[in-house]
């Protein structure tokens, strides 16, 4: 256990009281000074307790999300109301947490931008997001996004925009599908520097595959619904990548930049 001074204790904690955001390190550190006597169990009990949950009308606000999983709650706008947006935005930033928000329009992001000052917007990758300056850099190296055709750019920055405000270095490839395949077997170098790589594909998914046996690192696959309509608006591509017989390639869902992102964190983040 690495021996923290008593003054350093008293130190990390004065400007937290007013403040209901910690992570794990800040928890950890909570309870060392309990433990050695610096903190009373109620006030000890009164901080904890503080990070619970946040009742709204319409949501309920986990505000223990990122001490659990090393990320706040990220908002999920298809199907919210500008307003509704607008307020759990609101009420995650006043935590001091990293704003994330996926699959918003200018409607969302205007609502938002009215609450909270700073807030950006990603017409791309339909993203929306504020706090950045307090984002945590804990990537161990470099999640490099590639996408097989400009179509599927918007999913592919999706995954990109994740990975980056979860804390990681990220790079991208667009448009490197095997039509042309030796535009990806002309990058080999950037590949294997990368430690975690998703590939975006739609139409037939077969690039996943290509790269999948290139590499020896995490491939993440993400089908899209792009292509024409034996497709099935990205069930081929699924179904393609998940009978890939490349060792190695995971499959998220269809157009699921988010969830490809976020994995790719996981598994880069440091310890």
């Amino acid at each position: 256990m690495i021996f923290v001074p008593d003054f350093i204790l008293q130190e990390v904690y004065c400007d937290r009281r007013a403040s209901a955001h910690m992570n794990k390190k800040e928890i950890e550190l909570l309870l060392l000074r309990h433990r050695r006597g610096l903190l009373s169990t109620e006030k000890a009990l009164s901080r904890l307790t503080s990070l619970s949950t946040e009742s709204l009308d319409f949501a309920t606000i986990d505000h223990q999300r990122e001490a659990r999983q090393g990320f706040p709650e990220v908002i999920y706008c298809a199907g919210k109301t500008p307003p509704q947006v607008a307020a759990i935005a609101e009420r995650i930033c006043a935590r001091g947490s990293v704003l994330f928000a996926t699959r918003g329009d200018r409607d969302h992001f205007r609502a938002v931008k009215k609450k909270i000052h700073g807030a950006l917007f990603n017409p791309v990758s339909r993203t929306i997001t504020a706090n950045e300056r307090n984002i945590r850099r804990n990537g161990k190296g470099t999640v490099l996004v590639i996408s097989a055709g400009t179509s599927d750019i918007p999913v592919a920055e999706e995954a990109a925009e994740t990975a980056r405000v979860m804390g990681n270095e990220t790079g991208t490839l667009y448009d490197v599908g095997v039509a042309g395949i030796h535009r990806i077997l002309s990058r080999t170098d950037v590949l294997r520097k990368a430690s975690v790589i998703i590939v975006v594909a739609g139409m037939e998914g077969a690039l996943a595959s290509v790269v999948g046996g290139l590499v020896d690192i995490p491939v993440i696959a993400v089908p899209t619904s792009v292509g024409y309509g034996a497709s099935f608006k990205g069930v081929a591509a699924l179904l393609g990548m998940l009978n890939s017989c490349a060792a190695g390639v995971t499959v998220v869902n269809i157009d699921n930049g988010f969830g490809a992102g976020f994995a790719a964190s996981v598994i880069n983040r440091k310890r």
